[in-house]
């Protein structure tokens, strides 16, 4: 394997590519006209625009980018996250045009792509499952039994969806028939794919996934847990590695079991098993993930295995470079998504132009960003502009970290989470590590960033100011004043 064509863009993209670079294998970025100047453009060894800004008509044209990774001399597409890593029909067409697609194989991604057919196989595994159907609920009558028989509330949900979409709480029988015609609209429109089933809604579970690698030659490890409980809808915000509430027995367990659902789909490359855990630790079956996470930095980070040069290796046909016997936790690592999204106002996103962006440094602080100051944050796209991980010896040192962290990441012109990213992780509820998927809706309040908010906009402000000014006395033949950074610094209170 020479060449790698990364088929996505921004932070990931950049990921792999640098990975890659590190393995002595060229890379292959292909772009909208959107991202024409994004740094992930300008890091490749070759860059091709495959389409305009649309999604629909670029990253996911699975022609396109088919077509120039043959043209370019590729031998093999990483798909990133998002877009087409999920798609079995770009796998097997990735593998019919003589391509290595790093990542499963389109049979894999099409059993656990639908979440019914994922429980149908782990079932046979004796993988806990949440009480409800195992296969698409055909009728109102149907699901009017199942609703008496497993108990109320129910959820219903979407088999093929992800993201919240296609997702109903279903409160008594009354609600049933309106929630379930909702759902499977939104799951027709969001997937083409209106198939429903029914689960006991678990209230206020904690969300706990295991990170697995498998082989072509049949070994398969868990690389420990991450928790990701602080969602806005259904759509993480902070995940960490280790949780802080599993013992070693049931995180065993869990991981024995996340190796029991890759083997039942003859699994291999990196995926990631999803699980529901309830407040007396017991854990319930939720999805697989059969593609490379957003978080997989801090399992990185607590196992020193860098995951996607695995991924290329494991396409290449080796074996995994490592056992389970020889996989440790090593300290704690903390993720916070860097959105252009407003916790002002409900998590909307925002758009703009990075007017200011100077993203932290320091021992035990990595970034993973895609865009640079200066430029626009386009309304195309997720709003995920970077992810920032704290890592340190333990949780309560990772946190502090971060917090320094936060304080030291500049943002101007768009609004960001970080700001509710540093409330969150000091509150009580986050620091003794007692949450679940609800802390949002239990605990915050805009009203609580209005102090943070505050400071952060002094910072930047003088901040700005700084930059402002030594670049005008730098510019100036007749000036030697120099600038004191002293009187820059912020007073707190």
């Amino acid at each position: 394997m020479q060449k790698i064509l990364v088929a996505n863009r921004g932070e990931i993209a950049v990921r792999v590519m640098r990975t890659a670079r590190e393995m002595g294998i060229k890379s292959v970025a292909v772009f909208s006209e959107a991202d024409r100047n994004m740094p992930f453009v300008r890091y490749a060894d070759e860059a091709y625009c495959i389409g305009p800004a649309p999604s629909s008509q670029s990253y996911l044209r699975a022609d396109k980018i088919i077509e120039v990774a043959k043209k370019c001399g590729a031998d093999a597409i990483h798909p990133g996250y998002g877009f087409l890593s999920e798609n079995a029909s770009f796998s097997k067409a990735v593998s019919d045009a003589g391509l290595i697609f790093i990542g499963p194989s389109a049979h894999s991604i099409e059993i656990m792509g639908s979440k019914i057919s994922a429980k149908q196989a782990a079932k046979k595994f004796n993988v806990p499952m949440v009480p409800g159907t195992e296969d698409p609920i055909q009728n109102l009558a149907e699901a009017t039994e199942i609703g008496a028989r497993v108990g109320y509330p129910i959820l219903i949900k979407a088999s093929a969806g992800g993201g919240g979409k296609g997702m109903r709480v279903v409160n008594n029988e009354s609600e049933l028939e309106e929630q379930m015609r909702t759902a499977k609209s939104e799951a027709l429109n969001a997937f083409g794919n209106d198939d429903v089933f029914i689960e006991k809604y678990v209230g206020a579970p904690r969300h706990i996934e295991i990170q697995i690698m498998g082989d072509q030659h049949g070994n398969y490890v868990y690389l420990f847990e991450r928790e990701c409980s602080i969602q806005r809808r259904h759509q993480k915000l902070i995940e960490e590695a280790p949780s802080s509430c599993l013992t070693p027995a049931i995180r065993k367990a869990m991981g024995e079991c996340a190796v029991a659902v890759a083997k039942a789909c003859n699994y291999y490359g990196a995926g990631t098993v999803e699980f529901l855990v309830d407040e007396t630790l017991n854990f319930y079956f939720l999805e697989m993930n059969t593609r490379l996470q957003v978080e997989h930095c801090v399992t990185e980070m607590i196992t020193g295995i860098d995951l996607v040069k695995e991924q290329i290796q494991v396409a290449r046909g080796h074996k995994l470079s490592f056992t389970q016997e020889e996989l440790r936790i090593n300290g704690h690592a903390i993720e916070v998504r860097v959105c252009a999204e407003d916790p002002m106002n409900n998590f909307l996103p925002d758009t703009g132009k990075l007017e200011i962006y100077q993203p932290p440094k320091g021992p035990g602080v990595r970034v993973d960003d895609g865009y640079e100051e200066g430029m626009d944050i386009p309304i195309f796209y997720d709003p995920m502009i970077a992810k920032m991980i704290a890592y340190a010896a333990t949780r309560d040192e990772a946190i502090d970290r971060l917090c320094r962290a936060i304080d030291e990441y500049y943002v101007r012109g768009i609004e960001t989470t970080l700001g509710f990213c540093k409330w969150a992780v000091q509150t009580e509820p986050f620091r003794s590590g007692n949450f679940d998927t609800k802390f949002i809706e239990k605990y915050y309040k805009p009203e609580y960033l209005l102090q943070e908010n505050a400071v952060a906009e002094e910072v930047a402000a003088l901040f700005g100011a700084y930059i402002w000014e030594k670049e005008r006395k730098q510019n100036s033949p007749t000036s030697t004043a120099s600038t004191s950074r002293g009187s820059w610094k912020l007073r707190r209170k």
